[in-house]
């Protein structure tokens, strides 16, 4: 087996390589707004769930060259957040958002999506997305020695679009969400076959 110590790559290459292992990622929108109102939407793939109770988020946030992104600015400002999760018939537009642009740029309006109002959080969601979550900013923890934030998250609404979710069990149906997950480079991935395994003595 070919063995890599990682501090022996450059942190481009360490970051390209390891993001190519860690897969398949799901991708969400982090919807967030700035102290003067301004709206930013970013797609992300370092995201997941960390806790069911309390329902806690995680989305880690890196830097644009020595400033904070304009996501990590904004929820340190206003702490509270959207994810909007990302399926396959909304890959281009959501590559369209990546795009390095300007704090007093609307992504929204960038990539033709519609701002849909949270209830609890200041932070719109994408009205065009099957699933939303609005979060409340409980944590920012600063990874040692790296140039990446986590932002811990209390989720305090779900938005579920109608039929996205099964009947029998209230869960929702991957093969009706159909969500786009990320791989290495430049590549994504749909959700592919679904099986089931039952939990030994469940």
């Amino acid at each position: 087996m070919h063995v890599i110590d990682p501090a022996t790559l450059g942190p481009r290459a360490a970051y390209r390589l390891l993001a190519s292992i860690v897969i398949p990622r799901p991708i969400a929108w982090v919807g967030s707004v700035s102290a003067a109102g301004m709206v930013n939407l970013a797609p992300f793939s370092f995201y997941n769930l960390v806790a069911g109770d309390p329902p806690t988020v995680m989305v880690s946030v890196g830097r644009r060259g020595m400033l904070p992104k304009d996501t990590l600015r904004n929820v340190q400002d206003v702490p509270g957040f959207t994810l909007s999760v990302v399926d396959e018939s909304l890959a281009a537009v959501m590559n369209q958002t990546s795009a390095d642009v300007g704090a007093d740029v609307d992504e929204f309006a960038l990539a033709g999506l519609t701002r849909a109002p949270s209830r609890l959080v200041a932070a719109p969601f994408v009205a065009e997305a099957a699933i939303a979550l609005e979060a409340r900013v409980v944590q920012l923890v600063p990874v040692p020695d790296a140039s990446y934030t986590m932002v811990l998250g209390r989720i305090v609404q779900i938005h579920l679009r109608p039929g996205v979710m099964r009947a029998d069990d209230g869960l929702v149906d991957a093969a009706r969400l159909r969500p786009l997950a990320r791989l290495g480079g430049d590549d994504y991935a749909g959700l592919g076959a679904v099986f089931t395994l039952r939990r030994p003595g469940g």
